[in-house]
């Protein structure tokens, strides 16, 4: 995973998983819209990921990668705070990839987490 990142952003998502964000963005069905990262209860450990293209909302938190927007909903962005969002596609990818901080357990597929 690429480290890299603006250590003035709220969440970081790696050059690849921008580059994936900015293809899915092109598809007709996500064309405006900006990608919604979230948590929700359920999954093995807790607390499941949500990633969703979507419009902006009143009260969400936004932070700008130039040519695409991400929100966060304002409790999403208490558990969020600091995560790192890869992209690994591929033959041997794993897809998308949280690196949570603040997870104290997470599951075998990454998809889900405790604090």
């Amino acid at each position: 995973m690429d480290a890299t990142y603006d250590e003035g952003k709220l969440i970081h998502l790696t050059p690849s998983a921008q580059a994936e964000v900015r293809r899915l963005l092109g598809e007709a069905d996500n064309a405006g819209k900006g990608l919604r990262l979230g948590i929700k209860g359920g999954g093995c450990s807790g607390l499941t990921y949500v990633r969703e293209f979507d419009d902006a909302r009143e009260g969400d938190t936004v932070v700008s990668y130039g040519d695409f927007d991400v929100y966060l909903d304002r409790k999403s962005t208490i558990y969020l705070g600091g995560i790192t969002l890869d992209y690994q596609g591929g033959l041997q990818g794993k897809g998308w990839q949280f690196v949570n901080p603040h997870a104290a357990n997470t599951c075998g597929c990454g998809e889900s987490f405790s604090l």
